[in-house]
């Protein structure tokens, strides 16, 4: 894999959405829009084609038969560099997995990072523990696992837990202050190729807490076991991400009670599906584990499901902790300090993506994001960076779409005649189909 990193301080801003009901102009002037004419007339435009985190997986090949309908598009996620241990270690949970491991480091930190705090605190109580959970990610002894944290605890030290999806580094509002993102392409076989992955680091761990919290309890301080529960998408359109999800929860869980578990017990798993923002899935299931007497609940996937339920969770005191939330409506949520993310906002994502498109010499760039807070935050926050970088107004065109709509046809006709040097589609599932439409009008990614 070829590896390029480099750190950046981010700051949050607000800035309006580009959002327009017909886009219009930045095309060619030949009027042959629908074929991709260059200025000169002289062959064909390709048009360079980008997916983030939602899409971003070998699972969206899955949709096409034709060889090389995705050869060529590239985007990015948050991807940290996974060892080959680690993803053994995945495989003998999961052997099916394939070679899909998205967010599975993070939903293993996620626990690991819970089962410290609990420790630290002395209690399964998250209205407690929930004060130790930054100070476990920065500032105290470095340990990349459990057994290397919890020995660090036991000897009454404080431990900085890097884990998988490293350097972690959470800031006071409980998210990391840097994170890794993988740029990431499709090959002729509709897969993801990874010997072209790239890693890159947005963010900057100087920006994490100072606060390390209270005292912790004593060393070796036993109590009540820790229920962990886990909100992840086995149904619905990120059902592609269950899989690696629900892998890294088992591994976490499996190797912490290796270790000795937590407060003198194992920890105990009780498992949950998300499903979608379309159905009322994770309230059936939120009311299941609170009934279950679960401390924490990993997950949701989705921001939006997470937004559906979060004040379910944190109004009965319970910690809610995500692998994969990326908007940044969590950063200042009022969610009693009950809230937290291993995943990293969206203002991260954003600058990784306009780094990606300004390399690649976009000039004209059109966007496609689906209605909802992930959607919409992450074309706010990847408009903002690119106008930032020197592109004007009428050189960035963000079309929102229904993700819930019989078609895209619009939506893609808009983007036809913006005729653009790069269209970024930020959706789920729904995105094969308008990659199809892309593709059906000669401005997609098929070779």
């Amino acid at each position: 894999m070829r590896t390029r990193t480099y750190a950046r301080s981010i700051a949050v801003t607000s800035a309006a959405l580009v959002a327009l009901s017909a886009c219009s102009g930045g095309g060619d002037d030949s009027g042959d829009s629908a074929s991709g004419g260059d200025a000169s007339g002289g062959g064909e435009k390709q048009v360079n084609i980008y997916g983030t985190d939602g899409n971003m997986g070998s699972t969206l090949g899955e949709d096409f038969e034709e060889q090389g309908a995705l050869a060529g598009m590239s985007g990015t996620l948050p991807l940290t560099e996974l060892s080959g241990d680690f993803t053994d270690r995945l495989l003998t949970v999961d052997p099916d997995l394939g070679n899909t491991f998205n967010y599975a480091g993070e939903t293993y930190d996620a626990i690991v990072i819970t089962a410290l705090a609990a420790q630290l605190a002395g209690t399964n109580d998250a209205n407690v523990f929930k004060a130790y959970v930054n100070g476990t990610t920065t500032g105290g002894e470095k340990c990349d696992t459990f057994q290397a944290c919890i020995e660090i605890v036991n000897a009454g030290g404080n431990p900085d837990y890097d884990g998988i999806s490293g350097p972690l580094a959470f800031v006071d509002a409980g998210e990391p202050a840097a994170a890794s993102f993988g740029i990431q392409q499709f090959g002729d076989d509709n897969a993801i190729d990874d010997s072209q992955t790239e890693f890159v680091l947005a963010g900057d761990e100087a920006n994490a807490t100072t606060d390390e919290g209270p005292a912790p309890a004593a060393p070796g301080t036993t109590g009540e076991q820790l229920v962990i529960g886990t909100l992840l998408p086995l149904t619905g359109d990120l059902a592609f991400l269950g899989p690696p999800e629900v892998a890294g929860a088992r591994l976490a869980v499996q190797e912490i009670n290796a270790a000795g578990g937590v407060l003198g017990q194992d920890v105990r798993l009780e498992e949950g599906d998300s499903g979608d923002a379309t159905t009322d899935t994770a309230t059936q299931t939120v009311d299941r584990l609170l009934q279950a007497g679960v401390s924490a609940i990993v997950g949701a996937a989705s921001s939006t499901v997470s937004l559906n339920v979060i004040d379910r969770i944190t109004a009965a005191g319970v910690m809610q902790i995500s692998p994969a939330n990326t908007s940044d409506q969590f950063t200042t949520y009022n969610d009693n300090g009950l809230y937290f993310r291993t995943a990293p906002p969206d203002v991260l994502q954003a600058r990784a993506l306009a780094d990606l498109l300004a390399a690649d010499g976009n000039n004209t760039i059109g966007i496609l994001a689906r209605n909802d807070s992930y959607g919409n935050g992450l074309a706010e926050n990847t408009v903002e960076n690119l106008l930032a970088g020197g592109l004007s107004e009428d050189q960035v065109v963000s079309v929102i779409y229904d993700p819930n709509a019989a078609n895209f046809d619009a939506e893609v006709q808009q983007m036809v005649e913006l005729n653009p040097d790069g269209i970024v589609v930020i959706g789920f599932n729904e995105s094969s189909r308008i990659i199809e439409g892309l593709n059906e009008n000669g401005i997609g990614p098929q070779r």
